[in-house]
């Protein structure tokens, strides 16, 4: 158990470090220095020490959306298995529990942003609410192709020890086609390119970013942190199944986590500097080539792996 909360701690530290990684990537490819790696850190210091201001058209609505939405990013990371270890908390069905938590913090996130009475922010409550319905489908198909394999529904059955290079013995290819779907699921929730341009100053063509247009100061800093977590959440996943390997010594278990992380943070760089932000009418068919690979991978497991 206290290995478990160290790293859950350590987890919620190093998020905004290797959300910093993408801007070097991203500055890379662009042929420039970048900001420093502890970019998000000074970040995150500056906001909090600013003060918040509130528009007279807003509730206690607006000031509870970036609590709740930090709020669920950390509960959700106490549910997932870091480096292969336990988590702090685990039972049967705390993958649904956890995609509740995690529609939550969606949830209030949008409402905070109705709340401002904004045209601008309810066209990003729109889309917000629009997108990540399609990942949700995906994200149940997915758990229909983990459950075919182990029979459990909790996410320590699929991601500690050896259990996740037993995935890939029971079900080698169809489990490419998961890895694909978790990484277009992995941009779309965390409103990266080609679904949303983090980086854009343009409300016509932002999802996330024109939600929070009127949170400021510590407010502000309480997303920044909430989306570096889900982004961290995400990314952890996706490199567990890229690097499913247990090498017997906590040392070297641990070091090839924090490998994984960089290739899939390195991933997420190199989309962005190669890849232009889709057009809105595009979005939902980028989106659903992750549910059609979820779908056909579990199609080919329910009928072929018995």
């Amino acid at each position: 158990m206290i290995e478990s909360i160290i790293l859950w701690l350590l987890a919620i530290l190093a998020a905004p470090f290797f959300s910093g990684v993408i801007l070097k990537v991203k500055a890379f490819f662009g042929g420039k220095k970048g900001p420093p790696l502890l970019i998000n850190y000074y970040t995150l210091i500056k906001l909090f020490k600013k003060g918040s201001v509130y528009s007279t058209s807003t509730t206690m609505v607006f000031k509870l959306g970036p609590i709740i939405s930090l709020a669920s990013a950390f509960t959700v990371l106490m549910f997932l298995p870091i480096a292969g270890y336990q988590p702090i908390f685990s039972f049967n069905g705390d993958i649904i529990f956890v995609l509740y938590i995690m529609g939550l913090g969606r949830f209030f996130t949008i409402a905070a942003a109705m709340d401002t009475a904004s045209p601008f922010e309810g066209m990003g409550a729109a889309r917000e609410a629009y997108f990540p319905i399609i990942c949700e489908a995906t994200t149940f198909m997915i758990l229909i192709f983990f459950y075919r394999l182990t029979g459990e529904l909790q996410l320590s059955a699929y991601f500690t020890e050896g259990n996740t290079i037993g995935l890939w013995n029971m079900a080698g290819a169809p489990l490419l086609f998961i890895v694909i779907s978790f990484f277009i699921i992995l941009l779309t929730e965390n409103s990266r390119v080609p679904v949303d341009d983090p980086a854009t100053h343009l409300e016509l063509t932002m999802i996330h970013e024109v939600m929070v247009l009127d949170h400021s100061g510590p407010d502000f800093g309480l997303i920044e942190l909430g989306s570096f977590c889900k982004l961290f959440f995400y990314s952890t996943i996706v490199s567990r199944l890229l690097l499913p390997f247990d090498l017997g010594f906590w040392g070297f278990n641990f070091g090839l986590y924090i490998a994984g992380l960089f290739i899939v943070y390195i991933a997420v760089g190199v989309t962005e500097s190669v890849i232009a932000r889709y057009r809105m009418d595009k979005v939902p068919q980028f989106v659903l080539t992750s549910f059609a690979l979820a779908f056909f991978a579990t199609i080919i497991t329910l009928e072929f792996i018995k």
